[in-house]
């Protein structure tokens, strides 16, 4: 599948103002179709063809840690091919793929299989493995061999590593692996080498839109915090509105015990840990106690746990079923403070695409997710009350570090660079429509929302996937 505007030649990006995370300025951006490289930065640049960015932000792609494609086996709600268009829709690109698929990805030939479903994707895909064989939480995958093809990212999503020694075992050997990832070097990075954040940034080879990565930054395991004996059972937030609703719910506890666990395994072991769609208060506050003692940790936070509260589900509306559930006021707000003090590493969509029909179910019956890609980035400007650099920061070069793609994601607008890039315009105003996205599935729960700033164009590994909010063919 070829994709992109542009089959060849240089576009230069004229009259945008470049954010990214050494600054801001008002410049032109010229790439190269062919080699997929930034050629200059500056004023009155030409170029064979020209992508008008007046009154746009011009900023590194946006990456994302947590997305489900459902390739292979679930194709009735997603493939990798509509997943990705709506990535690049959303102005991502680049998106971690979650391993809960069917059968799941915990093998190299499941590997394998998810990097050639992603050749011609509309961005670069990167598969996450399982922790433990089937996602069981009994035995580990075989983590070298999976490195070895370059996974980075390892997680059971879906469900918590329940075992404390299993989990153990898994930090130990994950950060056993770091020497398999040629010409790693331990590097800053702005915004998470300071006192409230940890990563690794480090030079490298180019990393393939297949997404296949050299010369990262170390293995992480990325934890779905969550306690079987508390939660099992639940289907929404247990509190006030699951006793109105007459629905079993699933206490906060259930998650910060986990949380708490994993952080002590952390402090026992050394080794790197992420924590996937933080959602109560008390998570938040246990994460940056952990970082203010220096542990490594970072953590993700999704648009509809800062947007979206228990009472959302007040009709039975399984558009509103997630997991981990909606929370209260008081739980959005204090995700919402971890974002604005560095406490949260990054927003990350948790895209979830489920049918219609597997929607339409009973609440206690319906699975849980929602549709994220192409609003995250409205929805974090529309919602959050920080500078749009914060907000990339956020979504592009943090998160492109925690996932150790760095060397071709996020990092600054520079002549050499990936150009990996995405156009904001950040004053327009739309509505949205679950029927319109580019994904197989609808199941927003934001349907009818108007939001403020959507991304115009996005530039995949120099390819314009996406110009004046259309996918390119």
């Amino acid at each position: 599948m070829s994709v992109g505007g542009f089959r060849t030649g240089t576009v230069v990006l004229r009259g945008g103002t470049v954010i990214d995370s050494s600054g801001s300025r008002s410049t032109d951006v010229l790439f190269s179709v062919d080699d997929g490289r930034i050629l200059a930065v500056g004023p009155g640049l030409e170029g064979d063809h020209t992508l008008d960015a007046s009154g746009c932000v011009v900023a590194p792609g946006l990456v994302d840690l947590h997305a489900h494609l459902r390739q292979p086996g679930r194709d009735e709600a997603e493939t990798i091919e509509t997943g990705s268009q709506s990535a690049a829709l959303g102005g991502f690109t680049a998106v971690v793929a979650m391993p809960n698929t069917s059968p799941t990805i915990d093998s190299p030939a499941m590997v394998r299989e998810v990097q050639r479903l992603s050749e011609g994707a509309y961005c670069a895909v990167y598969p996450a493995a399982a922790i433990t064989v089937g996602r069981r939480g009994e035995t580990l995958t075989p983590m070298a061999a999976l490195v070895r093809l370059g996974v980075r990212f390892f997680t059971d999503d879906g469900d918590g590593v329940q075992n404390a020694r299993v989990m153990r075992k898994a930090l130990e050997y994950a950060s056993s692996l770091d020497h398999l990832i040629a010409g790693s070097q331990p590097g800053k990075v702005p915004g998470l080498d300071d006192e409230k954040g940890f990563a690794s940034s480090n030079s490298g080879t180019r990393t393939e839109r297949s997404g296949r990565a050299s010369g990262l930054g170390g293995v992480v395991l990325a934890q779905h915090c969550e306690v079987d004996e508390l939660s099992v059972g639940g289907y929404m937030h247990e509190g006030e509105w699951s006793s109105r609703l007459g629905l079993p719910g699933q206490p906060a506890e259930a998650e910060e015990l986990m949380v708490m666990r994993d952080v002590a395994l952390v402090r026992l072991t050394g080794a790197r840990m992420h924590f996937l769609h933080l959602s109560t208060a008390g998570s938040v506050e246990i994460v940056r106690a952990a970082k203010r003692s220096g542990l490594p940790v970072t953590a993700e936070a999704t648009p509809h746990h800062f947007t979206l509260t228990d009472a959302s589900c007040a009709n039975y509306d399984t558009v509103f079923k997630v997991h981990p559930p909606l929370r209260t006021e008081a739980d959005v707000a204090a995700i919402k403070a971890g974002l604005a003090d560095g406490t949260i590493d990054a927003i990350a969509t948790d895209h979830a695409p489920h049918t219609t029909a597997d929607k339409n179910m009973p609440f206690d019956m319906a699975p849980p997710g929602m549709l994220g890609l192409e609003t995250a980035l409205a929805l974090a400007l529309t919602e959050l009350d920080l500078p749009i650099e914060k907000i990339l920061a956020l979504m592009s070069w943090q998160p492109a570090a925690i996932a150790g793609i760095n060397d071709s994601q996020g990092g600054p607008i520079v002549p050499g660079a990936s150009a990996n890039l995405c156009v904001i315009d950040t004053d327009i105003q739309w509505k949205v429509s679950g029927a319109s996205m580019a994904s197989r599935s609808s199941n927003t729960p934001f349907e009818g929302r108007v939001l403020r700033g959507r991304a115009r164009h996005t530039i995949a590994a120099g390819k314009v996937v996406t110009m004046d909010g259309e996918i390119q063919r």
